[in-house]
């Protein structure tokens, strides 16, 4: 069996494909009694998207997010959003901005394969800056085509020539940009004059997503990242008001989506789900792509198709119609989706684990 190596599919702690949190408002009605509100702006007001990955939706309901807290106060709040499926990083991030589900926008995984493009996985700076991975018209695109400035500060997509149009501010994402600085680069994009500021605008937040993976959903690190995001929140909401900004900018907070627990004992190696000669796994983690060698493809359907222990497994022409996908051709031939709590990985990752004393 050859497997497409995703390091970010490899962490203890799964995807719960049925969370995701989203908190939207105007801040032009997100100010207590005591805070200044500008007056309403003579121009359209900028619209700031923000996510927070891996965010669970009842982390909200924690009392240690004071800063998203006043945006519910004061906004709206979404009870709970069902992401795409599968709940991962880049196909929910870029649907969020597109409007499109992974089947339709092509990113149907964070690890899969292109006839032609060859191999795509998060950590392949060059296969993420292809354009040609990334289908649909994301946010800034179509802000673009109306003459609209635009700005990404890291964003799944943003770092590709999508259409042959990039934002009209990017960087590459970098995980060791402090999160103030992340902020103050937004504050100051939306402090300039209304001829050159962005009237979209996005800002993404990653350490939730790693404490979650790395040390468990309800695990005091992810507590620790939870309130770091918090404090970035309000930074960006103070720096907003000292500037006189808060009734002007539109801000939308989201995740892409929500975890559950695992752990070794509920993990399975893909080479007992498929051998070497076999086939590819293509994916792996909660949802896992198969490729059957074209000589045992009808064998390979006949074994895996159907209900095992922990997990089930498909024809992508007959997955499930809740989770609009298969019809893609960079979804592999056959999907086994793990059961809430499972994972499986190649077992040499599972020997690292147990090493690590994971």
């Amino acid at each position: 069996m050859r497997w497409i190596p995703d390091l970010a599919q490899t962490t203890r702690h799964r995807l719960l494909p049925t969370l995701l949190v989203l908190a939207g408002l105007t801040l032009g009605g997100c100010a207590t009694r005591s805070e200044p509100v500008a007056p309403p702006p003579s121009s359209p007001a900028p619209v700031l998207l923000i996510s927070i990955d891996g965010f669970r939706a009842d982390y909200l309901d924690l009392g240690i997010t004071p800063n998203l807290q006043r945006i519910v106060d004061h906004g709206v709040r979404a009870e709970w959003m069902n992401p795409s499926y599968p709940s991962l990083t880049f196909p929910n991030h870029y649907s969020i901005v597109t409007g499109l589900r992974p089947d339709h926008h092509g990113i149907v995984h964070n690890s899969m394969e292109d006839a032609d493009l060859g191999l795509f996985r998060l950590s392949m700076r060059e296969a993420v800056g292809e354009g040609r991975w990334w289908g649909g018209e994301p946010i800034w695109v179509g802000a673009h085509k109306a003459g609209l400035a635009n700005a990404t500060l890291f964003w799944p997509g943003s770092e590709a020539p999508v259409q042959d149009v990039r934002p009209d501010r990017w960087t590459p994402f970098d995980a060791d940009l402090p999160y103030r600085k992340r902020v103050d680069t937004v504050l100051g994009w939306l402090s300039e004059p209304a001829a050159t500021r962005p009237r979209v605008a996005t800002l993404y937040f990653e350490r939730v997503d790693k404490a979650g993976h790395d040390h468990g959903p309800e695990s005091p690190e992810t507590r620790a990242a939870i309130r770091e995001a918090d404090t970035a929140i309000g930074r960006l909401l103070d720096g907003l008001q000292t500037r006189g900004l808060l009734g002007a900018v539109n801000l939308i907070v989201v995740s892409d989506h929500g975890m559950a627990p695992t752990a070794p004992e509920r993990t399975i190696a893909v080479e007992d789900m498929v051998s070497m000669a076999d086939g590819k796994v293509v994916s792996y983690g909660q949802s896992v792509g198969i490729e059957p060698a074209p000589e045992r493809a009808a064998a390979i359907e006949t074994r895996l198709v159907g209900r095992h222990d922990h997990y089930q497994c498909w024809r992508k022409q007959d997955l499930p119609a809740r989770w609009h996908y298969g019809r893609h051709p960079r979804v592999p031939s056959i999907i086994c989706q793990m059961d809430e709590g499972w994972d499986a990985i190649p077992a040499e990752y599972m020997e690292r684990r147990r090493a690590a004393g994971a």
